[in-house]
Parts: structure tokens; C-alpha cells; sequence
């Protein structure tokens, strides 16, 4: 009776939280930046979705920030999560949707992840970004910051996967094998002079500009380089200085999901 008993809880628990999924009431998804809790600069809600744009043409990867003025209830894993569903973020067969949510009046803010990228950016990597470029400018009350930042850190982590950089030289290579190896060199070589380039570039803004330190973070033989970045349209606060139009997105009516999903990967951070 206790194994049926079990199976029997876990089925209402589970059903009970279908039920609750299904009682949230989601933002319809109108452009890339999603700014239903009225937080973002306009110059920074721009940045961040031509950004996005950016990192979808080249690799299929779909990028959504939303905003929300509450979790309804619920918790940001579960929101974000289906969220994530409900706008089937990322390519159907690959699964490579991101979402970076932030609920401000909960003070919580989560990276989601599709099934196809959860090695790329891992659970380990999205904590960092939250730690270390979105929650220091949070606490300050600069959302614009925060999300430029941790738009920032998502996008040099997914264009800088070493995977890529392997099939990439594997493909370009022919068969004499001295030749493939130069190829490869001059791949991680270009790789590192890009590395130490934004790092030169992100060293002489923080001296002009101070902000709380960046983080390097290990990927393999390699480290990248996650910068908290400050917002080109200043600072938000709780009491909502910015003036711009409540709720409005990136664009209008022309965006959609691809049909992707995740499965709760990624991670969660609050202020």
C-alpha cells in the first residue's frame, strides 16, 4: 500500500502543480526585450535586443529578456519554466532558447536554459553571470545595468563555446594534418587575442567608469571573461525615474517563438 500511496501523492502533487501553471497569467511575447514591469531604459532595452538579433542570425540561438511586476504566487524556477514553454523559445529541433527573467518587486532574477544548450551554458556558468554581473548592479537599483550585463555575459558564453571552434577547424581543415593543426592555432590564437581585447576594453571602462569587478570564469583550457558592463541609459530605481511607456517591448506583433523547450536548466539569483 506504501508504494501506491507514494505514487498516488506524487501524481496530485504533480497535478497540482500543472494546475498552478496553468492559473499564471503570461505577458504575450512581443519582441525581444518583454519590459512588462516598466524597468529598462529605452537605450538599453535597443542594446540588448539587437544584441539578441545579433546572436540569432549568427547561430540560431534565440535570446528573450522579460520583465514582470510579479510571480503571481509562484516561484522563478516554475515561472520562468513555463514561461519559457508558453513562448517556445529556441529552434524546435535544437531546443536553444534563453530566457533571463526578472521579477524586481520579488527581487529574483533567473537565467533559463533549453535542453540544447544546458552544456554550453551550464547551470555553474549562469549562476556566475547572476552573481557577478546582474545581482551587484540590482542591489544598487540599476536594472538597466544589471541586464546589460548579464545579456553581456550570456551572449560571450554562447559565442565562445569551444565545440564550435573544433567542428569549425575540422570543417575548414584539409587532410594533410600539419595543416589542420596550424588551422587550429590560429583559431585558439584569434580566439585569445579577442579574449585580451575585451578585457583591455572592459579594464580602461571600469577606470572611467567604476563598476563592481567582472569575473573570469573557466571553460575548459580556456577562460572567458563575464563583465558587469554599465548601462548606457543609466540607472533605474524602485521608485521607477526612468520616463518611457509601462510595458513596452522591443518590437511588435512580428516576433515568435521557434518552438523550442527547456527542462529547468540554468539558474536563480535574488538581491
Amino acid at each position: 500500500m506504501r508504494p501506491l500511496r507514494a505514487s498516488l501523492a506524487g501524481l496530485l502533487a504533480l497535478s497540482l502543480a500543472s494546475l498552478a501553471a496553468l492559473a499564471l497569467d503570461f505577458p504575450a511575447l512581443t519582441g525581444r526585450v518583454v519590459d512588462q514591469a516598466d524597468i529598462l531604459s529605452p537605450a538599453v532595452r535597443t542594446d540588448v535586443a539587437a544584441q539578441s538579433k545579433e546572436l540569432e542570425e549568427k547561430s540560431g540561438i534565440q535570446l528573450v529578456v522579460a520583465t514582470v511586476p510579479s510571480l503571481q504566487g509562484s516561484d522563478i524556477e516554475t515561472f520562468a519554466n513555463q514561461l519559457f514553454r508558453a513562448w517556445e523559445l529556441g529552434q524546435a529541433q535544437k531546443n536553444n532558447g534563453v530566457l533571463l527573467l526578472v521579477a524586481p518587486n520579488e527581487r529574483k532574477v533567473r537565467i533559463e536554459v533549453g535542453y540544447g544548450l544546458e552544456g554550453t551554458l551550464t547551470d555553474a556558468l549562469a549562476s556566475t553571470i547572476i552573481s557577478g554581473a546582474i545581482v551587484p548592479h540590482f542591489k544598487r537599483g540599476d536594472f538597466s545595468g544589471g541586464v546589460e550585463g548579464g545579456v553581456h555575459g550570456i551572449v560571450a558564453v554562447l559565442r565562445t563555446d569551444p565545440s564550435q571552434w573544433q567542428a569549425q577547424a575540422l570543417v575548414a581543415a584539409p587532410k594533410p594534418r600539419w595543416f589542420g593543426e596550424y588551422v587550429i592555432m590560429f583559431v585558439v590564437f584569434s580566439v585569445f587575442l579577442g579574449a585580451f581585447a575585451l578585457f583591455i576594453k572592459d579594464l580602461i571602462g571600469r577606470f572611467l567608469h567604476p563598476a563592481p569587478h567582472g569575473h573570469y570564469v573557466k571553460r575548459g583550457e580556456r577562460s572567458i571573461y563575464i563583465s558587469p558592463r554599465h548601462a548606457s541609459g543609466g540607472s533605474s530605481s524602485w521608485g521607477g525615474s526612468d520616463s518611457h511607456d509601462s510595458g513596452s517591448s522591443s518590437s511588435s506583433g512580428d516576433f515568435s517563438g521557434g518552438g523550442g523547450s527547456s527542462g529547468g536548466g540554468g539558474a536563480s539569483g535574488s538581491w
